[in-house]
């Protein structure tokens, strides 16, 4: 759905991308992540046609992204990470005023915005938007993003400034839609592209440092530790003084560092010594963990 090929963008002396290659599969949701400052921002604006590239090539959907007046748009939606609106409308005049603006009959895009103010939460709210909160605003933007079903939606750091609720309802809503658009999604919070994103890339020093499927970049540096809990407390202080590479992580639980040759060691002891356990697992690498190894400065 969305193609960047050798992208590059300098303010003044400051070079902030540097040669940006991403490419985003049709139908997925796709965590675009990066520190703040890292250029997420700047990348979705030269991919909106509101900022001019230096270098490199922006296709959506196969046509080519031109600044400042560019046809792309058309199957573009757009959340930005602080939504503005006019505040004396109500959430059917405003949602009534962007359909139009799309191309749509007033009967369509007044049926639009009913199906959308319902499946966003805020169907029965009939006050002006200046009263709205941070949340109810993120929620009417994302409304107004999908007013045209477009091809690509593209939200802009979502959830940064949301309560665990606010964020919960937002992610909801974006995971819901997959089925009808592609999904860029901006974020620094790590926690969230693990709850509905299929695919991810980390943005670092103005390049993707790393790129592809949840599991597959999970699997790129899988987890050199494995846990065991026991059913008995006596059963921790056997085991680590067995295995010198054995630590207590609790009072039922123990982890040690090894590849599977020294999980099947631990099992084997185990069985051999008929202790009980509740649990054997390896640990799985977080995408925080991840993100810190591939983005940390040298």
């Amino acid at each position: 759905m969305l193609s960047i090929e050798g992208l590059y963008k300098r303010f003044g002396d400051k070079e902030v991308i540097k040669g940006l290659n991403l490419h985003v599969p049709k139908k997925s949701i796709y965590g675009f992540v990066g520190t703040n400052g890292a250029g997420k921002t700047t990348t979705m604006k030269m991919v909106l046609g509101l900022l001019q590239a230096d270098a490199g090539t922006i296709l959506v959907d196969g046509e080519r992204v031109t600044y400042g007046n560019t046809t792309t748009n058309r199957g573009i939606g757009y959340l930005p990470d602080v939504p503005e609106f006019y505040p004396f409308m109500t959430t059917r005049e405003y949602l009534g005023l962007c359909g139009k603006i799309c191309g749509l009959s007033e009967h369509e895009a007044q049926n639009r915005a009913d199906e959308l103010l319902t499946r966003v939460g805020l169907a029965q709210e009939r006050h002006r938007i200046k009263g709205f909160s941070r949340g109810m605003k993120q929620r009417l933007g994302i409304a107004q993003a999908l007013i045209n079903r477009p091809k690509l939606l593209i939200c802009d750091e979502p959830t940064s400034a949301l309560d665990p609720v606010g964020r919960k309802e937002i992610l909801d809503i974006i995971k819901d839609v997959r089925e009808e658009t592609t999904v860029l999604f901006s974020t620094h919070i790590l926690s969230d592209v693990e709850r509905i994103c299929t695919d991810v890339a980390f943005l670092k020093d103005g390049v993707i440092a790393l790129q592809g499927t949840i599991d597959d970049v999970r699997g790129i540096n899988q987890s050199a530790e494995f846990m065991v809990e026991t059913v008995s407390t006596e059963d921790v202080a056997g085991l680590c003084s067995h295995f010198p590479n054995a630590k207590p992580t609790g009072s039922q639980t123990v982890s040690f560092a090894g590849n599977d040759e020294a999980m099947l060691a631990v099992m084997a002891y185990l069985s051999e010594q008929n202790i009980p356990v509740l649990k054997v697992e390896r640990a799985e690498t977080s995408l925080e963990d991840l993100f810190m190894e591939v983005t940390k400065h040298e």
